[in-house]
């Protein structure tokens, strides 16, 4: 009787078996029914039409059918390929959750994240790089997907990015420069690349840009800061390379005679404003900008210290990469695109020009903590923003960096004959004068000082001693006084970068020597300020901690 009753059990068993097998995977009659009254036919090309089309429901019935979830087209890419070229974030979720990569490459390489930069769909850039696409994969070219977007121009998906490639962002600047995109040069600006990043062989974006003839890029940099007086190491500036290669009318936007403004030299509270201001207009796209512009965040109690005349000598992008850009338009690869050489309001608050004033003899800070840091934490996660590892943003202090800024004078000192120094100002054409001791500079207000020759030992001249003529100036209407030296690039101040607390919005002025404290009583000094980073030193164990410009919006 046992025997017996074995027998339609498991006969039970395997009918089950059949029949879930048969539920599992639909015969293709039944399945091209489905797709039928959905509008598609049963085919690989309507497969990828259905992720276009942001159509789950279609690739799920395609897939019951027995099509692989990683099926490629003729050339080679993906249905997540297709829908982040359109935009569909329903595939592109579905797809994901059937096991396909978020990095499968597929023509040339591309992953999907490249292909929706291409494409222009920044918003699946945003939503792609949320789910953990690698925005370093490089394609058989050698592009990563931010310099796609700076080829492309795509200013949307460059702003996306940014946040993700810091360390290339200079880098990204000077091919932007190269192609002419003043859109996407805004939006590297605007989240930390430098209009001071220089070449191997000197040249600036700026330059760049006027060579090629790019006159919105070349309009823009000015307008963010580069300077039109800056020169490569054989002496040539923007104005000359645009005149070389035949751009007279943007060489005559660089040259236009200088105002007396811009022969002014500058005070602590003058630089704090005008930094102020400028990152204030930069971020009023964004919500927090919005509110800065109408709610003005001020320089409250953080000192700063007096411009003391220095040998500052001009300092270029960080990164040493290899490469040469071209003097001539050319298409893009990346063994084309330029490398940055080594460098190393309405408010009843005081205004941040009045507050830097009121402050400039002080000598330490107190910066407030966002957050206490983890003794063990190899990376800082700041909400709606991705991870950020050491060394392109440490966890104490707390601070951004927003803004750096160094200006130039128009004017030139070329020698010193006795007591006569030879000065030329920046116009077109130039103009030579020669001043003494008690000379006004014309068409200024900087009073001559002192004119001499000295003997300096500098990086300039390979460890030796050479002579170099040097005069004092000051400006008599703002008491600041400046050194300045024959083949240096004369400046109204010292490099100082703008720093915003992240606990509390307040911003402070940053320059070399100032000392700090954390809310915790550590004790810190700023190191060195340079046009991509500031570089901070504790003061008790010298460990040195970088901090990235991060521009208004970064």
């Amino acid at each position: 009787m046992k025997r017996f009753l074995k027998v339609p059990i498991t006969f039970t068993a395997l009918a089950v078996v059949i029949v879930g097998l048969a539920a599992c995977k639909k015969p293709a009659d039944a399945v091209k029914n489905d797709l039928a009254e959905v509008g598609y036919q049963l085919t690989e090309e309507e497969w990828f039409r259905a992720s276009r089309e942001n159509d789950p429901a279609a690739l799920k019935k395609f897939l019951s059918s027995g099509f692989k979830v990683d099926l490629k087209n003729p050339d080679g890419d993906t249905a997540l390929h297709i829908a982040a070229s359109s935009g569909a974030e329903n595939s592109a979720a579905f797809l994901l959750e059937r096991g396909l990569k978020i990095d499968q490459p597929g023509a040339a390489e591309r992953t999907p994240l490249m292909v929706a930069v291409i494409a222009d769909q920044t918003a699946m850039v945003n939503w792609l790089l949320r789910q953990g696409a690698d925005p370093r994969a490089k394609d058989s070219s050698g592009f990563v997907p931010l310099m796609l977007a700076v080829r492309e121009g795509r200013s949307g998906s460059v702003a996306e990015l940014a946040p993700y490639m810091r360390d290339s962002l200079d880098d990204a600047l000077l091919l932007a420069a190269l192609v002419g995109r003043a859109d996407v040069i805004d939006s590297l600006t605007n989240y930390g690349a430098s209009p001071y990043a220089r070449m191997e062989d000197g040249r600036t974006p700026l330059m760049i840009a006027a060579e090629n003839g790019h006159q919105d890029a070349v309009k823009l940099l000015l307008d963010v800061g580069a300077s039109r007086y800056a020169a490569t190491a054989e002496g040539l500036t923007a104005a000359d390379l645009a005149t070389a290669a035949g751009y007279s009318e943007i060489s005559a936007m660089i040259l236009r005679a200088p105002t007396p403004d811009e022969m002014a030299l500058e005070t602590p509270a003058d630089v704090a404003q005008a930094m102020d201001e400028f990152v204030d207009r930069a971020a009023a796209g964004t919500e927090e900008g919005l509110l800065a512009a109408n709610e003005k965040i001020v320089l409250s109690d953080v000192p700063t210290q007096d411009f003391a005349p220095q040998n500052q000598t001009r300092r270029s992008a960080s990164l040493p990469i290899e490469g040469e850009i071209l003097s001539s338009p050319v298409p893009i690869n990346p063994n084309n695109i330029p490398k940055r050489t080594s460098s190393a309001s309405a408010s009843s608050s005081p205004s941040a020009a009045e507050s830097a004033q009121a402050q400039a003899s002080d000598s330490e800070s107190t910066f407030e903590p966002a957050s206490e840091p983890t003794a063990d934490s190899s990376s800082e996660t700041v909400a709606g923003s991705p991870t950020i590892s050491k060394g392109d943003a440490f966890p104490m202090p707390p601070i951004i960096m927003r803004h750096y800024r160094e200006r130039d004078v128009p004017i030139q000192l070329k020698s010193v004959q006795g007591d006569t120094a030879t000065l030329q100002i920046a116009g077109e054409p130039p103009l030579t004068y020669q001043v003494q001791a008690g000379d006004t500079i014309p068409g200024s207000n900087l009073m001559v000082v002192r004119v001499q020759k000295r003997m300096e030992n500098s990086k300039f001249s390979q460890g030796r001693e050479i002579e170099v003529s040097v005069i004092d100036v000051k400006d008599t209407q703002t008491g600041i006084t400046r050194e300045w030296i024959s083949g240096v690039t004369s400046s109204a101040h010292d490099p100082v970068a703008l720093v915003e607390d992240s606990a509390t919005g307040k911003r402070y002025l940053a320059t070399p020597g100032q000392h700090f404290k954390a809310a915790d009583g550590t004790e810190f000094i700023v190191a060195d300020v340079r046009p991509n980073q500031l570089i901070i030193e504790e003061a008790a164990t010298g460990a040195v901690q970088t901090i990235p410009l991060r521009g208004p919006r970064g």
